[in-house]
């Protein structure tokens, strides 16, 4: 190939149109390129409010924020009031079918006839009958091993892992009278409402669950 069929692109400086309509027009695609440009070089961000402190309600922030960090996602969690339960060194958590009755009552043993059948519990016999919670509880423990879904605990280890920012309420601390050494020591901060929403409003996704 002879260089004069080489062709090289003119990297020059393109002159600014003159008139005035074609000078709004040139911003106007430079602003829209700018903002392209900075929409794609943006780490985008998930922020979860996570209240509650049941096995059923623990799945959902891990498993949002374990994902959006797995994305690449900078992903946090603010535990605040029940939630805090979730950060213990101890996790002793179960899973109430009391006052929920959208929650599905499946064995996790039998024949696969009987595995899907859902179990209609009264909510007379959920509240009244000792024991019931416990045994709700081993079933879904059951029934999560048995799908080879990973264990709260696995979930809370996965985003530790995964630079996730786990966030405690302190002031929930000082209202349950809590002691911060029955806490995980992964615990990025202790703060409260005012400090999390400052992050928060800058999320590009907030959860409250």
């Amino acid at each position: 190939m002879s260089l004069a069929k080489l062709q090289v692109p003119d990297r020059r400086p393109q002159p600014l149109p003159t008139d005035m309509a074609s000078l709004e027009a040139w911003f106007d695609r430079r602003l829209e390129e700018q903002l392209a440009q900075r929409a794609a070089a943006k780490t985008r961000s998930l922020a979860i409010i996570a209240t509650k402190g049941t096995m059923d309600m623990a799945y959902p922030p891990f498993i949002l924020a374990s994902t959006a960090a797995a994305l690449g996602w900078k992903a946090s969690i603010f535990f605040t009031f029940y939630g805090l339960e979730l950060l213990k060194k101890d996790l002793s958590i179960k899973v109430s079918p009391l006052g929920n009755p959208a929650m599905p009552m499946k064995l996790p043993f039998g024949p696969q006839w009987l595995r899907q059948m859902n179990l209609p519990i009264p909510n007379l016999v959920a509240g009244n009958m000792p024991g019931f919670e416990s045994m709700a509880t081993t079933m879904m423990e059951q029934t999560v091993k048995s799908k080879g879904v990973a264990s709260i605990k696995e979930l809370r280890d996965i985003c530790i892992e995964s630079e996730v920012r786990l966030l405690a309420c302190q002031m929930t601390v000082d209202l349950f009278s809590y002691r911060q050494d029955e806490f995980i020591p992964e615990i990025a901060e202790w703060i409260g409402a005012t400090s999390y929403l400052a992050e928060a409003q800058n999320a590009d996704v907030c959860l409250f669950v």
